[in-house]
């Protein structure tokens, strides 16, 4: 009752996205507070995921150009620097340090396949362990977009109970006393929105600039393994 209350009193304090929260019931207001902190966590997130992958795609570039005007991986591997946390580094690291483990162990020709396969398989262990890094924090923006609209809609459902209440108190059906629950009501469904639209956008480009790096980055073991074949075949004649 104090609720509805207050919902009546709201048409004289004017219909501004302040008053409509300073006037709202303490559910509404949580719910408010709710999705002004989950925006502010989501744009946190889509800023860092977006500025890491700008810089990632910035280091692959010099990382292959790099390495493929090289003379040798050899001296390439000896001058790269080892303290680099670029997944292009840790996963050519990681290959050419298990290359370099295992050849001299591996002499046969079947060993031999054995050698580039043990390469490939650490290779994309490195790479696993890589996205996963990458992929942090993206399930916080895919349940932000799947659950805002609805926890909006939640604060939409309590606002019209109240201004229904409002009338039967008040006995007064003219709009004037249920137009500010009624904006209070759709207020939340807007916030809901406005947190969930940016949220949705950017899991889905960030989601489709990691997998497009992660294939760059199997493009790049596809193309080491075959180096390291032909270094084999050619350690063989």
């Amino acid at each position: 009752m104090i609720e509805a209350e207050g919902v009546t009193m709201v048409a004289n304090q004017g219909l501004s996205m302040f008053s409509l929260f300073t006037q709202a019931s303490w559910v509404v207001k949580s719910i408010i507070i709710l999705l002004i902190a989950c925006s502010f966590w989501s744009w946190t997130v889509m800023f860092a995921k977006f500025t890491m992958l700008s810089k990632l795609k910035k280091n692959a570039n010099r990382f292959e150009d790099a390495f493929w005007n090289c003379g040798s991986i050899d001296i390439f591997f000896e001058n790269i620097n080892a303290k680099s946390d670029d997944p292009f580094v840790s996963v050519f690291i990681t290959g050419m340090k298990e290359w370099k483990r295992a050849k001299e162990k591996i002499k046969t020709e079947i060993g031999g396949i054995s050698l580039g396969d043990r390469v490939v398989r650490v290779m994309e262990v490195t790479i696993g362990r890589e996205i996963d890094y990458l992929e942090q924090h993206l399930g916080f923006l895919a349940t932000v977009g799947s659950t805002a609209p609805f926890i909006g809609l939640f604060g939409t459902v309590w606002g019209i109970m109240n201004s229904f209440e409002a009338i039967g108190i008040s006995q007064n059906t003219n709009l004037a006393a249920v137009a500010p629950g009624i904006a209070e009501a759709l207020f939340t469904t807007a916030l809901g929105l406005i947190v969930t639209i940016p949220a949705v956008v950017a899991y889905n480009k960030i989601a489709n600039e990691i997998n497009r790096y992660r294939t760059r980055l199997e493009a790049f073991v596809d193309e080491f393994s075959a180096i390291i074949s032909r270094k084999m075949e050619d350690s063989e004649n």
